[in-house]
């Protein structure tokens, strides 16, 4: 899916006995920064006050109007000290934002700590989070203490930066579908709908057999059905599937967009087994590949909470995310795992294009009634997991990292599976069982742990259960 590309609102401090000079030229190496990270930016006219930067309360209110003039064009601010800035001034600038803002500070230079060119950035900067911290602003902190913006340094901070807005920004409010009732076997994905919507996630329930209506109504020679039965057999390997089962398949997967269209859905969850299988002779797996691989967040199983997850994970690292099981141990090695699920994993996470099958499970009882199944390996590359569940009104949440490895799973072993290393995994697993946290895990592309901390914590207030420590 096409992501827009991040704005920053830029806010320059000042203060009337420091050196003055300074500010004219953050104000350019800020603007370059953030440019030539591929981000874009508003900022207060240079005339507005001295070199455009906010010192006196005055300046504080001027540009915490100029900066609501343009709300909801920008995703984070980014509050630049190139001196031992006024709290006074920034504080009423900044404390209705209302999105991220990331504390940036000028490191001083050896050989310039005459009092002409000293900035005592590092100072201020402790002056200005307190004064933020009692006015209850939440703020973004990232190391190193100080930094030039035109430094290797600030780039990778500005890019940390980005990941946290678009995750703040993005689970702030939504809306989940939730595709059938939840399995009776599994009491483990159970959730608060209420809890969920004190943090802004809406839940939309549907009725399973709403779903096979609207299959039901479809006609194998429809303009749509037979484009998406094209895209399927673009995406994997269909050639095991009979002809019947793949335009069962693609009747799914259509009707599955209407709902996300038409009720403005988020991310879905969907009751994949076994009434599709008994009446269909189709299983959907396939179908929650295609979605995440396409940016739209899915989970089977009902299990929303993982769908929450999922989200955050994929608004990070604008990759698709995967929910999984804890499947089996890797031999002897108490620090791998193999983590899996029978197909809904996206093609771009995975070693090689999958090829959808009759699923074994429900094969093995009743053959031809379960197609699609999509099989394979996963890619081996840095990752994160993370999952969460509601519990006494709260939002309660992990996350940390490991990688997925090359190692080999035996090609009898069914769905699509990976052996993922995860260092004291022992220990973790142990946390996550007296956490009353689920079997599934999520995984998302890359080491985001601190991202997705800062994200919760700071700003969405979940609570945070530490499986590291």
């Amino acid at each position: 899916m096409k992501m827009k590309k991040m704005k920053f609102a830029l806010f320059f401090g000042n203060r009337g006995f420091m050196p003055a000079e300074l500010i004219h030229s953050a104000r350019l190496e800020m603007i370059k920064a953030v440019t030539d990270a591929g981000y874009d930016y508003l900022v207060m006219d240079e005339n507005a006050t001295r070199y455009g930067a906010v010192e006196t309360r005055d300046e504080g209110r001027l540009y915490h109007d100029w900066l609501s003039s343009h709300k909801g064009e920008y995703d984070g601010v980014i509050l630049c000290m190139p001196i031992f800035i006024d709290e006074n001034g920034a504080i009423a600038a900044l404390r209705d934002a209302g999105v991220p803002v990331l504390m940036q500070a000028y490191p001083d230079e050896i050989g310039k700590m005459d009092f002409a060119h000293r900035r005592d950035a590092f100072c201020g900067k402790f002056s200005i989070t307190d004064v933020f911290y009692q006015y209850k602003v939440p703020f973004t902190v990232l190391k190193p203490h100080v930094v030039h913006p035109l430094s290797k340094e600030f780039k990778n901070n500005l890019d940390d930066f980005a990941s946290i807005c678009r995750v703040v920004n993005g689970m702030k409010r939504f809306t989940i579908g939730c595709i059938g009732a939840r399995t009776t076997a599994f009491k483990t994905v159970r959730f608060d709908e209420v809890t969920l919507e004190k943090y802004g996630i809406t839940v939309e329930s549907f009725d399973l057999s709403e779903l096979f209506h609207r299959v039901d109504e479809l006609k194998d020679d429809e303009e749509r059905v037979i484009n998406k039965i094209t895209r399927l057999k673009n995406y994997t390997n269909f050639s095991l599937v009979p002809n019947e089962r793949t335009k069962t398949l693609a009747k799914f997967s259509v009707a599955i967009d209407e709902y996300i269209e038409t009720y403005h859905l988020d991310a879905i969850t969907l009751r994949c087994w076994n009434e599709m299988e008994t009446y269909y002779r189709v299983c959907p797996c396939v179908l929650l590949s295609e979605l995440n691989d396409r940016g739209i967040v899915a989970s089977c199983e009902i299990d929303l909470c993982s769908a929450i997850t999922m989200r955050a994970m994929n608004l990070a690292s604008q990759k698709p995310t995967a929910c999984l099981d804890w499947n089996n141990n890797y031999g002897n090695d108490l620090d791998k795992v193999i983590l899996f699920h029978c197909g809904p994993v996206a093609q771009s996470l995975m070693r090689e294009k999958g090829l959808v099958t009759d699923h074994k499970m429900f094969s093995k009882v009743d053959p031809d009634s379960g197609w699609g199944s999509n099989e394979g390996r996963i890619n081996t590359f840095p990752m994160t997991f993370s999952n969460c569940k509601t519990e006494d009104g709260k939002l309660v949440i992990y996350a940390s990292e490991g990688e997925f490895t090359d190692d080999e799973i035996e090609k009898s072993f069914f769905g699509c599976g990976g052996v993922a290393k995860i260092n004291d995994l022992q220990n973790k697993l142990i946390r996550l069982a007296r956490a009353g946290f689920k079997h599934h895990t999520t995984i998302g592309m890359g080491h985001m742990k601190d991202i997705l901390l800062e994200a919760f914590s700071t700003y969405l207030h979940y609570d945070i259960v530490d499986i590291e420590k």
